[in-house]
């Protein structure tokens, strides 16, 4: 039986809207759309700054949603940032490995079928 994921402490902060600079931005991936196994953090200290620092948390056997120490590792690092802000991505954004990195430039994820040829927004096919 599948559990629902709980709601996010995160996610809490990420309704406040935003309260200015630094900006804490919080997306979430997986294998499918429906199970997280990677969460990544960035700080943007201001408009049209890339994500600096960037930190990654990763979990193999559970939905990463459901890691109550993992998300107390997150909620952390964006108070150790003095982030004011928090904005989330409203679902699971794609495939947790990199491309270029994990597997070819242009090429799909071998490990993560669902998402090839499929929006990361939408979910629905592209191909």
């Amino acid at each position: 039986m599948k559990r629902k994921a709980r709601s996010w402490a995160i996610r809490k902060k990420a309704k406040r809207g935003f309260r200015g600079y630094p900006v804490a931005t919080v997306a979430l991936y997986g294998p499918t759309d429906e199970l997280a196994s990677k969460v990544a953090v960035g700080i943007i200290h201001g408009e049209g700054q890339e994500a600096d620092p960037l930190k990654r948390w990763f979990s193999k056997d559970v939905d990463i949603r459901m890691d109550e120490a993992i998300e107390r590792e997150i909620v952390e690092f964006i108070r150790a940032q003095s982030a004011h802000t928090v904005v989330m991505s409203d679902g699971i954004m794609g495939c947790p490995h990199e491309e270029g990195i994990d597997y070819p430039e242009g090429a799909s994820c071998p490990e993560c079928p669902y998402w090839a040829g499929r929006d990361r927004f939408t979910k629905e096919r592209i191909q």
